[in-house]
C-alpha cells in the first residue's frame, strides 16, 4: 500500500437535486494525483453536520454512473442529518482512470477512501463537522473498510460494513479472479499465485493487521448471502475480538447479499452506532 496519501481540493458543485431535508451535489476531490468524482448530500440547516463517506460494491465501470450503488443509504442517512459523500472511486464515472487498477488488485480504491476523509477535513466547508467523520462500505466497499481501518487507524471515527468481502485476499481471488484468465494472469505474472507467493498475499490481507485497528466497527451480514460468505465476517469479527477490538457483528437470518426485508433494522442499528461513536 502506498504510504503517502493526500486528500485535497474538495469541490462541491451546484445542487442537482433537492428534498425537504437535503440538497444533492456532484463533487470531486484529489486522491494523490487522481481526481475522484462522487455525490454529496448536504442536510438543510445550520450545521456543522456529522459526515459519512460511503463506499459502494463492485459495479462494472462500463455501466456505473456517479453515486450508483448505495442510493437508498445516501437518502436515508441524509434524512437523519448526516452529510453523505458517496465516492465513485478511480476509474468510475467522472474519476480519472488508473491503468493499473486491476493488476494492483484495486488497492487504489482504499487510497480514494482514505483521501476522501482527508479532503473533507481540509475543505474548510462550514457544514462539515471535521471531528465526526464515519465510513459505511458495502461488499467490495466493506473490504475497503477493512483496509482503511488497518492502513489508516483513526482516519474514520466509526466504520460500518455491509456484507463485506473477505479480509483474506486469497478468498477474494479464489472467488472472483482465479477462474478468469483476463483478471488472474496479469496478477499472477506480477505477484505470483497465492501458492507460489504466500508472503505477498498475506501482506495485502487486512486480517493480518487487525491488531492495528483503533476504530469501532459494526458488521452486518445475512445468513443467506450467496455472494460474500457469512463465514468471512464471522472469522473477521473473531480475529478482531482476539485483539480486544471494538467490533459488533449482526447476523440477519435469511437475509441475502443486497439486504431487503431487514434493511431498515440494519440501518437503525447503524444510526445508533454512529450516534454513539461520532
Amino acid at each position: 500500500m502506498q504510504t503517502e496519501i493526500t486528500g485535497t481540493d474538495l469541490v462541491v458543485g451546484d445542487a442537482i437535486g433537492s428534498t425537504a431535508t437535503y440538497t444533492r451535489h456532484p463533487i470531486t476531490y484529489k486522491a494523490n494525483e487522481f481526481t475522484i468524482s462522487g455525490i454529496m448530500n448536504i442536510p438543510k440547516g445550520e450545521g456543522p453536520f456529522p459526515t459519512l463517506v460511503l463506499g459502494h460494491g463492485y459495479i462494472d465501470t462500463d455501466i456505473y454512473t456517479s453515486g450508483r450503488g448505495l442510493k437508498r443509504e445516501q437518502d436515508y442517512l441524509a434524512n437523519q442529518g448526516y452529510i453523505v459523500l458517496h465516492t465513485d472511486y478511480r476509474n468510475h464515472a467522472g474519476s480519472d482512470d488508473d491503468p493499473n487498477i486491476d493488476s494492483t488488485l484495486r488497492l487504489g480504491y482504499t487510497i480514494d477512501v482514505i483521501a476522501a476523509a482527508r479532503a473533507l477535513r481540509a475543505s474548510g466547508l462550514p457544514q462539515v463537522d471535521t471531528e465526526k467523520i464515519g465510513y459505511l462500505g458495502r461488499s467490495m466497499g466493506g473490504g475497503i473498510g477493512y483496509n482503511v481501518a488497518t492502513v489508516a487507524p483513526n482516519e474514520y471515527d466509526a466504520i460500518v460494513l455491509y456484507a463485506p468481502v473477505s479480509a483474506n485476499y486469497v478468498d477474494n481471488f479464489n472467488k472472483w479472479g482465479r477462474n478468469m484468465p483476463a483478471v488472474a494472469t496479469p496478477i499472477i505474472e506480477r505477484f505470483g499465485s497465492p501458492e507460489d507467493s504466500p508472503e505477498f498475499w498475506a501482506g495485502i490481507s487486512a486480517e493480518n493487521y487487525f491488531d492495528k485497528i483503533d476504530d469501532p466497527i459494526m458488521i452486518h451480514h445475512g445468513s443467506a448471502d450467496n455472494t460474500c460468505q457469512l463465514a468471512w465476517s464471522e472469522r473477521a469479527a473473531s480475529q478482531m475480538q482476539a485483539f480486544d477490538k471494538d467490533v459488533t457483528l449482526h447476523v440477519y437470518d435469511g437475509e441475502g447479499h443486497a439486504f431487503e426485508p431487514q434493511w431498515e433494522l440494519s440501518m437503525q442499528r447503524s444510526i445508533e452506532f454512529f450516534k454513539q461513536n461520532l
